[in-house]
């Protein structure tokens, strides 16, 4: 038990440092703690060893995938019901052509010009054909573009981009058995009562200190992401669903969700985003590139193929259009998680795993700096009202 401490105290160091970063370099702050992850198993690694920061160890997958689940859930969340039934058309669209293009654009990439296995290759394309809930949604609420009728849609039509994926993962590679019946079934279930449960129950018991909707919603979130792994699927999967259901309930409690958030960004995220970025092996890119640099132009380049033209036909102007295309082009939960499934199956090799990671690792950092840097919607933004800390921040960053 003492030497979990100073590993603790370690990642939250490093979670500071990235904190920092973003703040200097005026950058999300998923991004820089990817990086920082990425550039501390390198040292670390070089200088002690790798084990130092015990990234498999059972409390800090616990304490990562739990963050993963949150931030997906809060993203759900965010979705305005009303936004989505005015704007479906749009979201629904460029979010299927967003799966689409590099789902099958991937696999062209890796079956004729890497060589791979036509599974391997079908494979590739699931991977990539993903986009970051967890960077996206980071992004918009950093800069407060979740209040907008912009980031609700590009949020609605992540999901149905990776609601793409993982069904495209389930019909090519997972047989459907009798769990997956009785987790669909208790899916449905869960989706139908828990809009009329929740709002009573929180009427009933809630707004007393102990905090009692925090506890119910970790029990919805962690019960159902129990039986999604039971059937085979994963934890972030449903998570994202209540969260869309329970939009019109949670979302609108801000009090509760500035609570979560506090949660989820001070504690759990830094473990999720820092361990994703230790997975890159810098070495293995170093010597052999190709085979990364040939995926990662592979996925951005369908993206843009398939997700600008989709965003300009439904009336977004160039600049706002381009920065959905980048934010889309963005993955890592689903990509990482679709590259680990492949492993695990025997569908791709160790290699093929280690470049698929960093393609994904990668595409969450590369897009998501370019968007920022050059393509960012201030319009947009100073329609939001930030709150009193932002607006300081952002007050003292123009002068």
């Amino acid at each position: 038990m003492g030497e979990i401490w100073p590993i603790a105290a370690l990642w939250l160091g490093l979670a500071l440092l990235a904190t920092l970063i973003s703040i200097w370099l005026r950058i999300a702050t998923a991004l820089s703690e990817i990086v920082v992850g990425t550039v501390a198993q390198l040292i670390i690694g070089a200088l002690i060893g790798r084990s130092l920061l015990q990234t498999d160890t059972t409390w800090i997958q616990f304490l990562s995938g739990t963050g993963a689940v949150i931030l997906t859930f809060l993203a759900g969340a965010e979705l305005d019901p009303a936004v989505f039934r005015l704007r479906w058309r749009e979201a629904s669209g460029v979010g299927l052509i967003g799966f689409l293009i590099p789902f099958l654009g991937c696999f062209v990439a890796a079956k004729f010009l890497l060589g791979w296995s036509t599974p391997a290759s079908w494979l590739a394309g699931i991977a990539l054909s993903t986009t970051s809930v967890a960077v996206v949604y980071a992004v918009m609420l950093e800069f407060g573009l979740n209040k907008t009728d912009y980031g609700k849609t590009l949020l609605a039509a992540c999901f149905v981009n990776d609601l793409g994926t993982v069904l495209a993962l389930g019909f090519i590679f997972s047989p459907f058995t009798w769990r997956t019946a009785v987790f669909f079934g208790g899916g449905v279930i869960a989706f139908l009562v828990l809009p009329w449960l929740t709002p009573r129950f929180f009427r009933w018991y809630g707004g007393r200190p102990s905090e009692l909707e925090a506890k119910y919603l970790l029990l919805v979130l962690f019960g159902l992401g129990a039986l999604a792994t039971w059937a085979g699927s994963e934890a972030v999967l449903p998570a994202y669903l209540v969260g869309m259901v329970l939009a019109g309930t949670v979302g609108k409690d801000h009090a509760l969700v500035r609570r979560l958030r506090t949660l989820t960004f001070g504690l759990l995220t830094p473990f999720y985003f820092i361990r994703a970025g230790s997975f890159v092996s810098v070495g293995a890119l170093a010597t052999a590139p190709t085979a990364f640099l040939i995926l990662l132009g592979a996925k951005v380049a369908m993206k843009f193929i398939g997700v600008y033209p989709a965003t300009r036909f439904y009336g977004s102007r160039q600049r706002e259009a381009l920065y959905t295309t980048l934010l889309m082009s963005t993955g890592l939960t689903f990509g990482s998680i679709s590259a680990l499934f492949g492993l695990t199956h025997g569908v791709i090799d160790q290699a093929e795993y280690s470049y698929l990671v960093a393609t994904v690792i990668g595409s969450a950092i590369v897009p998501t700096l370019i968007a920022n840097a050059f393509f960012l919607p201030h319009h947009l933004i100073h329609k939001t009202e930030p709150s009193a800390p932002q607006a300081e921040v952002e007050a003292s960053a123009s002068e």
